[in-house]
């Protein structure tokens, strides 16, 4: 995969922000990824970590394709929702969206002007579609957008085996594929789990409708090429839009960073 990304250096390596020197740091790009993630059961197969562990790699493969630098990942989200599950740690919506105030008026500080909240848990969207409507308030020579790392590429594209997920699809065919993919070593596939999905116009605790915490068909048919492809393709297409958004004019009537 590759990505024309006209400004920056591009080597095939993802630029970590943490392992930059202050001056290194300083003479960055002025755009950065943040991967916000979240520690949540996800079945009897899956690690807690899943949401952390699938947000970060797509960032990182983004900023290997980009040269836009990327931050460690904010690994806990807001999860309450997921109810009497053990495992689960969660943030209050509120406190998500101070730890976001936190992060971007540091990396702002720092000379960071775009900023990209790449999101790998659909509970989290809420306090971050709220951190940005504050923060693009707040600084006013900046640039801030929060997306899941599968929007840019069409909803019903994502081979996820559930017909009326929304934001219930969970632990499921597209995620366990991803995760044999990326981290086998973190997969119990003989405690894999199925659940049918149902429509509803209400969102439910998690531990209101499924018994295991698992929400999606063929659990068990789930396999590492899938999951190479779907992960492939979240990178591909998050890139090619990140690399377009860096470059984007800014209004002419904006407070353009100096």
């Amino acid at each position: 995969m590759s990505v024309q990304n006209d400004g920056f250096n591009v080597d095939g390596v993802p630029l970590r922000w943490e392992e930059q020197t202050w001056p290194e740091a300083a003479e960055s790009p002025d755009a950065v990824i943040i991967p916000v993630g979240a520690i949540e059961q996800h079945g009897p197969h899956l690690p807690l970590n899943v949401d952390t562990v699938i947000c970060q790699a797509v960032a990182e493969g983004v900023s290997a394709l980009t040269g836009v630098p990327v931050i460690p990942p904010l690994a806990y989200g807001v999860s309450g929702s997921h109810g009497d599950f053990a495992g689960t740690v969660a943030l209050r919506p509120e406190t998500l969206i101070a730890m976001m105030e936190d992060v971007i008026d540091s990396l702002h500080a720092s000379g960071v002007r775009q900023f990209v909240l790449l999101n790998g848990h659909i509970w989290n969207n809420g306090a971050l579609d709220v951190s940005a409507e504050k923060l693009r308030v707040r600084h006013k020579d900046s640039r801030i957008r929060a997306i899941g790392y599968v929007t840019m590429y069409p909803g019903p594209e994502v081979n996820g085996h559930v017909q009326y997920g929304r934001g219930l699809m969970h632990a499921n065919f597209f995620e366990t594929s991803v995760m044999l993919h990326l981290r086998p070593d973190l997969v119990r596939m003989d405690k894999a789990t199925s659940h049918r999905d149902v429509d509803s116009f209400w969102d439910y605790r998690m531990d209101q409708v499924s018994d295991t915490g698992v929400w999606g068909r063929d659990v068990a048919d789930a396999n590492p090429e899938h999951g190479k492809s779907e992960f492939e393709r979240c990178v591909r297409t998050t890139a090619e839009a990140v690399a377009a958004a860096v470059r984007e004019p800014w209004p002419s009537s904006a407070h353009r960073p100096h």
